[in-house]
């Protein structure tokens, strides 16, 4: 992803998560802090997917359409912020084949995990990538910025 996808990087995001809004400063701050984490899906010359990701707190998940200012120096968790693929894009195993990839940054970063916020109906998939509900009243606050169906996940990872 480069500075000049922003721009279609929100086109997808209106219409795959219309209920999870985010400015897109937020985008281009997860750009700047985590180039590698930070991916676009192509098909035709056209963009059909992205993954926005970067280093994070294992368990204090960013609130919703927050910037961050920074990655903390303690964080130990690779952090899925976002996944979005178009309709038209799904089914082709590309999702399968950016967790792997993340994963494996997640490892050269010397993180032990990878985290995400699951939503829009999307809790089965992320488990069928290795990815357990944490259940944790702490969460809570955080959670509530994206729905009442929102649920934070890890998957361990093992070097």
């Amino acid at each position: 992803m480069t500075p000049a996808d922003l721009a279609d990087v929100m086109t997808i995001a209106a219409k795959v998560h219309p209920a999870y809004p985010e400015e897109e400063a937020v985008f281009a701050e997860r750009l700047l802090l985590s180039p590698s984490g930070c991916l676009c899906l192509g098909d035709g010359g056209r963009l059909v997917g992205y993954i926005v990701s970067h280093r994070w707190r294992l368990g204090q998940p960013p609130e919703l359409n927050t910037l961050l200012g920074a990655i903390p120096e303690d964080a130990s968790s690779w952090y899925i912020h976002d996944l979005a693929l178009l309709p038209t894009s799904r089914g082709r195993g590309a999702a399968e084949q950016v967790v792997r990839r993340l994963a494996d940054l997640a490892l050269e970063a010397r993180c032990s995990s990878l985290s995400l916020v699951a939503v829009n109906q999307s809790l089965g998939f992320w488990q069928r990538q290795g990815f357990q509900a944490v259940q944790d009243a702490a969460l809570d606050r955080k959670l509530a910025s994206y729905d009442d169906t929102a649920c934070y996940m890890v998957r361990e990872l093992n070097a």
